[in-house]
């Protein structure tokens, strides 16, 4: 049981670390926010950053709820 949820906590962590590297980055400085303003009126990547966003969320829970049973085990 240890030894599958550790499997599945690594592959989590892995996918976790993939959906974060994934994202877009958030420019600094008035020309990021112009130039994100812009993305976002014209829907360039709001829906693939907010699909990340969350899968990312799911898999943070994920990890914190197989890390907290491994805990207890």
């Amino acid at each position: 049981m240890k030894t599958a949820l550790t499997v599945i906590q690594v592959i989590v962590s892995l996918g976790l670390i993939s959906t974060i590297l994934l994202q877009s980055g958030r420019s600094a400085g008035l020309s990021g926010t112009i130039a994100g303003g812009a993305e976002t009126i014209f829907g360039k990547k709001k829906g693939l950053d907010e699909l990340l966003s969350k899968i990312t969320t799911g898999l943070a829970a994920g990890f914190i709820i197989i890390t907290l049973a491994l805990s207890m085990i």
